[in-house]
Parts: structure tokens; sequence; C-alpha cells
């Protein structure tokens, strides 16, 4: 008798009131719990631009070696792409913008905002909706049958041809990394996928607050396409947040974490944000793409030798979700680094690590109204505003 598949459910996030909901009471000051008092101030870049990748010029052509060239440079050099001629069906992009999803879960997966852990936390000026979608055995299917119906349709038919985007996009970084093209498919031919809608309302106090905090992806690769033309994705480039203006027709495709462990360290996963506007919407739609539930994550054993040792450490993909997702963000990638110190060093740094989380943990248990001057950090986002950088790279599809 076969077992009934394991719902995939990673962790919890407290529900939070829906932003929509708030904008719609035309405040004149929003809620303190959305106030960020370390806000930064907005960035004037116009220069800069994520570079732009012509997919179809990328697989085909006589551009191809060029184009693979502008890949593996936006991938190395800024984690970001703005990709074009990508072959999505442009009907599937139209039929998204018309639909709109809001449903209620108390889950990793449903309507509200991930990391939502203390009634106190400072929350983000945002509603989204997040779903698996692939394989559709981890699917929860509780939650997908409550979709509309002709939503169901076009999420069923969007993930498909984005996983075969995926997959293009990761079968031509392995070619820019030299790694072994099969071995890519094998990590990736089941991924997981998952896809979260984002909607931005507009806001009385933009400058006060964040319509996504600055995170990076735990996946290996996340696809963006932006509904409207309002502008709010901002990437981190050289400690300058850069803004991606949307484009008509041209999905946004960001390195993940786990890109980062599987071309150990060659690509990194770049910081990103999502800041909002006085009196424009915003509406977008990522899809994230990773490595089979199933397998192991690590560094390829293609691009690794005894010239190149591997700078991560090997885990099992459903316990790197589970302790990403424990760990709150970014700091896990970290965590997934191996020690490179000698025996000694090595040993000193443990025991020092080990007395520093002991010692907060106490200080934690003394309920301190005020944490001590040690702890404080002065520095904390504060970035130049006012840096021109060069453009984001795009990549046509159609001229390979």
């Amino acid at each position: 008798m076969e077992s009934t598949p394991e719902k995939m459910n990673f962790g919890k996030s407290l529900l939070v009131p829906s932003v929509q909901e708030l904008a719609k009471q035309h405040l004149t000051n929003i809620p303190s719990r959305y106030v960020r008092s370390e806000q930064e101030s907005p960035v004037i870049s116009a220069a800069a631009s994520v570079p732009i990748i012509d997919l179809q010029k990328l697989i085909s052509g006589d551009f191809m070696d060029s184009e693979l060239q502008k890949l593996h440079f936006a991938c190395q050099q800024w984690g970001f792409l703005q990709v074009i001629n990508h072959g999505v069906t442009p009907s599937l992009l139209e039929d998204f913008k018309r639909e709109k999803l809001w449903q209620q879960e108390d889950n990793h997966e449903g309507f509200g905002q991930l990391f939502v852990v203390s009634e106190e936390q400072k929350l983000d000026w945002s509603d989204m909706f997040y779903i698996t979608t692939l394989p559709s055995h981890i699917r929860q299917m509780d939650l997908f049958q409550k979709l509309p119906s002709k939503l169901r349709e076009i999420m069923e038919a969007y993930s498909k041809e984005i996983k075969n985007l995926a997959m293009i996009i990761l079968c031509q970084v392995a070619k820019a990394l030299r790694m072994d093209e099969n071995e890519m498919r094998e990590l990736f031919s089941d991924g997981v996928q998952s896809i979260r809608m984002n909607y931005y309302p507009p806001c009385p106090a933009p400058e006060k607050t964040i319509g996504f905090s600055p995170h990076s992806d735990a996946d290996a690769l996340t696809v963006l396409f932006q509904l409207n033309e309002t502008e709010g994705l901002q990437v981190r480039k050289d400690g300058i947040w850069v803004p991606v203006k949307p484009l008509p027709s041209v999905l946004i495709v960001n390195i993940g974490d786990i890109m980062e462990i599987v071309s150990n360290g060659v690509y990194r996963s770049i910081e990103h944000r999502a800041i909002v506007n006085s009196n424009k919407e915003r509406l977008s739609v990522a899809t994230f793409y990773s490595s089979n539930l199933d397998s192991e994550l690590g560094p390829a054993h293609s691009l690794t030798g005894p010239n190149n040792p591997p700078i991560f450490r090997k885990v099992p993909v459903d316990k790197y979700f589970k302790d990403f997702f424990a760990r709150n963000g970014k700091s896990y990638i970290d965590f997934m680094k191996e020690e490179t110190m000698d025996d000694e060093s090595s040993k000193l740094e443990k025991s020092r690590y080990y007395f520093e989380s002991s010692s907060v943990r106490e200080l934690a248990k003394q309920k301190l109204a005020t944490i001590p001057l040690r702890y404080i950090c002065d520095d904390l986002e504060k970035t130049s505003s006012s840096i021109l950088l060069p453009r984001v790279p795009v990549i046509d599809n159609r001229r390979s």
C-alpha cells in the first residue's frame, strides 16, 4: 500500500493584518508596527541598470558565445539579469494581470507575510500569497483547490512554462560555469517550485516603511514578473541600492543561495528589497525554483577538486530549507560555509563562538530593557544614495 506523500511545511508565520485593507482607510499616518526608524533614503541612480540577456541569442545563432559571456558577467557581478525573448506565452502573462488572489492560511503557505514570529515584530507594507506548485505531489491541495478555477488554470500553465525557462537558464549557467550540464539537470530536473504573488498598496508615508525587507532568496533561481509599471524593486550593488525599472514583457531573474552553493561561490546571491509608492500600487509574481527535494545540496562535483576545494558543506535539501526558515534569512549561507582554518584555529574559533552564544543566552534571560552597547550597530544599513552605477544586464532569448 502506497503511503500518502508528506506535505511540505517548513515552518509557520503569524497571521498579520491585510495591508490592502489598511490602505483603504485613507490613513494620514501608518501604524507604528510598519514604521522603520532606520529606513534608508531613496536611491537616485539613473545610470544604473540590471544587465539584459536575450535568451534566443543564448541558445542558438551566431551570438551564443558573446551572450554566454554576458550571462556569466550578469550572474557573477550582479546576481540579477533581465531576460527578453524568454519564450513564456505573452497571453499567459496578460492573464496574470487580470487575476488577483488573497486567501488565508496559518502556515508559510497562503495569505500573509513570511517570517513573522512575534506580535512586536516590524511588518512590511505589502500583502503576499505564497503557494508551492511543483512537484505536484507536495502541494497543499486543500489550498490549491480553493483557488478560483481560472486562476488555477493560469498557475498550472505558468508554473510549467517557468520551470522550462528555469531549466534552460540553468543549463546555460552550467555552460558559463564550465560545469557538467548533466549534473545540473540531475540536480534540478524535479525541482521544488513555489509562487509568491505580491501586492504593495499605496502608502501615505513611503519614506518611513519598506515594501519588502532586504533579503536574499533561498532558492537557485527566482523569476519575477512585474505586473504593472510601478517601480519598487531595488538590488544592492557594491553597497548601493540600484532601482530596477519594469520593462514590458521582461522577466527579472536572480541568483539564489542554492546557486551560490552549487557554483561554489562563483555566483553570489544578492540582497534586494522593495520600496513603496505614495500614489500607485505595485503588483508582481515571483517564482522560486530550487533543486530536487530528495537531493543533496553542495558545490557541484564537476566544479571542485584539489585546486578548487568546496567552500560549502553538503546537506540534504529538505534539511537546508527547514534550517533556512528556522534561521529566518541570509545568515544561513554563512553557516553552510566549510571551515578552512587549521585545526587549532578552528577549535579556538568554535570555543569563542559557543562562549559568545552562551553569554547572549544568559543576557536574554535577564529581560533587559536595553541591550549592552557592545551589541549596538550604529552603522547598520547606512549606505550612500547618490552614487551612479552601471546598468543591470539584459539577455534577449531570440538572438541566441
